[in-house]
């Protein structure tokens, strides 16, 4: 018979990380809804929390104890270890929500003096934590977006006259709304020619949120972590909020100790409800996939499109093209398409949906639409809102799991109302 590690990961959702036998026989893990854990001894609890806090290395085959379920929790572990199968990495671990996994992240790898290098534009929250509270700690901070060349990037570093304090970069690609693509490989580079010269490692992060882990592995391009907004694909059924972050075993360390003292992990509820979702997460993001670029066909021909931001409509001539292809093995499905006129007419556009939900989030079941430049992005400064093309006509559509052809008559009729 074929080994259990052989199996792809689609193949081993339901059952990877589970003992039925430890649970009444369940098929399914029951929610471990309990504060902390009862030791067999005195010598157990002492030799769990040993581990627990590093004093000593786990032997090879000795597992994290179950203390308190601030530290970890079966649903917790459960869910990292599916996780941890679809980044093909050391471990995983999982935050209250994407935020949380995005900022312990920064707090563990940034103190007051370094340098960050990220791109631009990202998701609003994380914008917001970088200038507003990074810039209030003493963490000095470079931007640069998907027009700069490597060339370009490293002068902007050095121009800041800080180079020798780089120390993270991190990138969110596609970029959130826009579909603008970071080249992972080139900012790999980047961080490997620092790293040579500077007194600390520079530590690459890439927030793949938009892409999923289906479509997308960046820890095969270089990154070190890769953060999720698990409410998005990961979860995919708008029922719960989540982070998620992957990494090899000497960075994850690192941020699980700092998220038990933090004490932003998910709770075991949560964690649940993520091993569900990824028992279909491959259908689901196959289905989402072939829906959008149906949608997105449909859209780039419409006389009331301006202009249509969508990975499977690239100019194939084009570098954002030739990233493309290096990086991802699906479109995805996230569209953004500015409508003839401005702030009105999306406005109307939008108003007049009614199977796809005017709310924010994405990658979830239910198709969802959203006016970036008065809603996610509205913290923006005007100038960047402009610079990064996140215009009064922009609008976001999430692709769900819905008929394509529904999609399309109901978009149809939405445009025909501007």
């Amino acid at each position: 018979m074929k080994e259990t590690k052989d199996y792809k990961p689609e193949s081993l959702m339901m059952s990877h990380g589970y003992k039925p036998e430890l649970s009444e026989g369940a098929i399914k893990q029951p929610i471990f809804m309990t504060s902390t854990f009862v030791f067999k001894s005195a010598e157990e609890g002492k030799a769990f929390f040993e581990v627990a806090y590093g004093l000593r290395e786990k032997e090879a085959d000795e597992n994290l104890g179950l203390i308190y379920s601030r530290i970890n929790n079966p649903n917790l572990e459960i869910v990292e270890n599916r996780l941890s199968l679809w980044g093909n990495c050391d471990d995983s671990a999982i935050f209250e929500s994407g935020m949380s996994a995005i900022t312990t992240v920064l707090l563990e790898f940034l103190k007051p003096g370094d340098l960050l290098l990220y791109s631009s534009p990202n998701y609003g929250g994380t914008d917001h934590f970088i200038h507003h509270f990074l810039d209030k700690i003493g963490v000095n901070t470079v931007c640069f977006d998907a027009k700069d060349s490597k060339d370009e990037v490293i002068e902007k570093i050095k121009q800041t006259g800080k180079a020798d304090k780089l120390t993270h970069i991190f990138v969110e690609t596609p970029a959130n709304p826009t579909n603008a693509l970071i080249d992972i490989a080139m900012c790999k580079e980047i961080a490997n020619e620092f790293s040579a010269t500077n007194d600390e490692n520079v530590i690459f992060t890439v927030d793949n949120t938009y892409m999923g882990p289906i479509w997308s592995n960046p820890m095969e391009l270089g990154a070190d972590l890769v953060v999720y907004s698990a409410t998005k694909y990961i979860g995919g059924h708008s029922d719960l909020i989540a982070g998620a972050v992957l990494a090899n075993q000497e960075l994850m360390i690192r941020v699980k100790t700092l998220r038990t003292f933090l004490g932003n992990m998910a709770n075991p509820h949560t964690c649940w409800l993520l091993s569900r979702s990824l028992e279909t997460l491959m259908i689901r993001m196959e289905k989402q996939q072939s829906n959008a670029i149906e949608v997105a066909n449909f859209l780039s021909t419409h006389p009331k499109v301006k202009e249509l931001f969508y990975l499977g409509n690239l100019d194939k001539n084009s570098k954002t093209y030739e990233i493309y292809k290096k990086q991802y093995n699906s479109p995805g499905a996230m569209i953004s398409f500015e409508v003839k006129g401005g702030e009105k007419e999306a406005f109307t556009f939008l108003n007049n949906l009614k199977v796809i939900k005017l709310a924010v989030s994405l990658g979830s079941t239910e198709s969802l639409a959203q006016h970036p430049a008065s809603m996610t992005h509205i913290g923006l400064a005007p100038e960047d809102k402009v610079k990064f093309g996140i215009s009064p006509s922009l609008v976001r559509l999430s692709v769900g799991v819905e008929n394509a052809q529904d999609l399309i008559e109901e978009i149809g009729l939405a445009l025909d109302a501007i």
